[in-house]
């Protein structure tokens, strides 16, 4: 499946989180405290506090924008598309044909096929995110199935084993009700308590 939009953070989103972030410190240089610029600027105090220890270790530096997170990419960009294509073109059309499911592991194992770059499942799942697809779970189906051979189980077998079933009321277990302690024999514990508090 993939998303509308790419996962992970434009770089639009970035520049604005970094103004947001420059705006605070030039807060910080008017002596303004950081519960006070949380409020001013809408964001967390945590957030404020944190900007605000950056902030005095590093200056306006410490509290510019790094780029994308996360790890470097094994894949170029140009492989990366090419990815997204085989990705678009389905399981189907490189050799999975028991359903149309892209799971990370068979995008792992895509991704050796193609690149001869090892990614491990959890790799090829963060990979999948920032093409903007997500790994699915198969449906396990059983290939062969033996309609009339089900219907006569479900009519034989099972219509004998609800059958021997005790009756619903024939024993109960609760953990809301305590059993009455004059329904108890005269050796077991709590035989001469009193009713318990309704």
């Amino acid at each position: 499946m993939r998303y509308a939009d790419g996962g992970g953070l434009t770089a639009a989103g970035r520049k604005r989180r970094e103004t947001v972030r420059m705006q605070a410190a030039e807060l910080f240089e008017q002596k303004v405290k950081p519960s006070e610029v949380a409020r001013q600027l809408r964001v967390s105090p945590k957030s404020a506090c944190q900007w605000h220890q950056l902030w005095r270790n590093g200056g306006v530096q410490a509290l510019a924008s790094r780029g994308p997170s996360g790890s470097r990419c094994r894949l170029s960009p140009r492989c990366l598309e090419k990815l997204a294509v085989y990705l678009e073109q389905g399981p189907a059309a490189h050799g999975w044909v028991e359903d149309q499911v892209w799971t990370a592991a068979r995008v792992a194992t895509l991704i050796g096929r193609k690149f001869h770059v090892s990614y491990s499942v959890s790799g090829a799942t963060r990979l999948m995110h920032r093409l903007g697809f997500s790994p699915q779970v198969p449906t396990r189906r059983v290939a062969e199935r033996d309609e009339q051979a089900v219907t006569a189980w479900k009519e034989a077998t099972w219509a004998e084993v609800k059958e021997r079933e005790r009756p619903a009321g024939a024993t109960s277990a609760s953990r809301m009700r305590q059993a009455s302690p004059a329904g108890r024999p005269g050796d077991t514990p709590g035989a001469g308590a009193a009713a318990p508090r309704r």
